[in-house]
């Protein structure tokens, strides 16, 4: 059951059958549709912002927007920060309890109403009973040669690799804030101590909230990775090797700490790169829904792709999707939805577009990697998509060509198939690479560097 706006505001389709609608006091205002209405306000200053709201009730309404309110302190880049429960309290340095409510109660708006509504449906009648066929596979465990020959292609969870890790058997939330409260971590578009970022996890009602995904935490946390005494995680064995460790110092990014509440997550993307990943539960649980990327098959329903694949689409959050697709995409041929618990991991193929949300708090660890199934996708990405090539550092300026002399090095005859199958997947434009790449070359994101979908698009962090 979705609780009252906590102003009192009601649908747009509540006005045709009331006999009052306050947004008439609106003066000029009230001939522009609501959503002009958030656009104008969003090139006010904050004091230009809490003068308007102060000169009627509809106006209040409009004004007390918490993404209006979350742009400009995200914009205001605060030397001390404290989470006081909502992202205007934070910027006023008030309390909640501190903030006026004036009741808004006669005021009809689908623009104010849409994002209380997604920010308060319950995600289980989207994310619980799975149709037996979209089921994404559960095993134990998988050895090298089973992944390779039999599952490289294919979304799994595995139950078992995780629960060996130290630190799957030592993070808490609690243990965390203990030992890293006082270090800053990524969550999007700021850099936050993580005594903060969960304060504000623990304490906030977005409609999409903001996601912790930090891609040098193995540094600041001092972690250890390996399968020795003394280290801290390690890729599960399965997978095998990582034909991107041939950079060794000059790779790109690659793995991430995740901590996020209920209802974060990103919304539907492809790995950079032709790379495949895994994603580790340490703690909560997560939906994913997952769908290949070949010619036979659109994008999932709701992701837009343009004609010549310059540009993609698809709502802003992730329950605004799940609101006003979800139901069609179970029915879509394809489609893989599974729900990967604490202490197991999950399998993301090269290529395949998918979406996750956090069905409570959750810690997770994840990494991208390049398998032998692979190699010749990631091969030809990084030649024939120069542009569209993500998360190397500055220094490295021919991916293709770097990863070519290193593979010589070290795979000389992996290195002569793979580019035999590389020309393969490019000939023509035809099949095989339009699943990477979309029926004209370009990957889905369009020119633009890479997204991991998160709802408010500030992924300064990621590749």
């Amino acid at each position: 059951m979705v609780p009252a706006h906590p102003l009192d505001v009601k649908p747009l389709g509540n006005a045709f059958t009331a006999d009052e609608n306050i947004k008439t006091a609106a003066g000029s205002f009230a001939l522009l549709p609501d959503e002009l209405i958030t656009q104008v306000m969003e090139w006010l200053n904050p004091s230009e912002l809490l003068q308007l709201g102060c000169t009627c009730k509809a106006l209040y309404a409009f004004s007390r927007q918490e993404d209006l309110w979350k742009m400009l302190y995200l914009g205001s880049a605060p030397s001390e920060i404290k989470w006081q429960g909502s992202w205007l309290s934070t910027y006023l340095g008030l309390s909640t309890g501190q903030l006026s409510r004036v009741s808004c109660k006669n005021l009809f708006s689908d623009a104010l109403h849409q994002p209380f509504l997604c920010a308060h449906t319950s995600l289980e009648p989207y994310t619980h009973n799975i149709p037996s066929a979209n089921a994404i596979a559960r095993l134990s465990n998988l050895n090298a040669e089973d992944f390779l020959n039999k599952w490289a292609d294919e979304p799994f969870i595995l139950t078992d690799p995780v629960r060996q890790w130290p630190v799957y058997q030592q993070w808490s939330s609690d243990l965390l804030l203990k030992q890293y409260g006082e270090i800053a971590f990524r969550a999007e578009a700021v850099d936050w101590p993580l005594k903060v970022y969960v304060d504000y996890m623990r304490n906030n009602s977005d409609e999409s909230p903001l996601y912790l995904f930090d891609r040098s935490f193995v540094e600041k946390m001092d972690l250890r990775v390996g399968k020795h005494d003394g280290d801290h995680y390690w890729s599960p064995d399965c997978f095998g090797e990582d034909l991107f460790d041939v950079f060794e110092s000059q790779r790109p990014d690659r793995r991430w700490l995740i901590v996020g509440p209920e209802r974060s997550g990103s919304t539907f993307h492809k790995d950079p790169n032709a790379t495949s990943a895994w994603n580790a539960i340490l703690s909560g649980s997560k939906y994913w829904i997952m769908f290949p990327s070949n010619p036979s098959n659109p994008p999932p329903p709701g992701v837009y792709v343009s004609e010549d694949q310059s540009e993609v689409t698809s709502p802003l959050s992730i329950a605004e999707w799940l609101i006003g697709f979800h139901g069609e995409a179970r029915k879509t041929h394809g489609c893989r939805e599974g729900i990967c618990n604490e202490g197991e991991v999950l399998h993301v193929p090269s290529g395949w577009w998918h979406l996750v949300v956090n069905l409570s708090p959750s810690i997770a660890i994840t990494q991208n990697f390049v398998p032998k199934a692979h190699f010749a996708n990631a091969l030809a990405f990084l030649k024939y998509k120069p542009d569209q090539v993500s998360g190397f550092k500055n220094d490295v300026k021919d991916p293709y060509g770097l990863f070519v002399a290193k593979l010589q090095e070290k795979h000389p005859e992996l290195l002569q198939k793979g580019l035999a199958d590389s020309e393969s997947l490019r000939g023509g434009k035809k099949r095989k690479w339009e699943e990477l790449t979309g029926p004209n070359g370009d990957d889905g994101v369009g020119g633009r560097p890479f997204s991991f979908g998160f709802g408010d698009g500030d992924d300064e962090d990621v590749p």
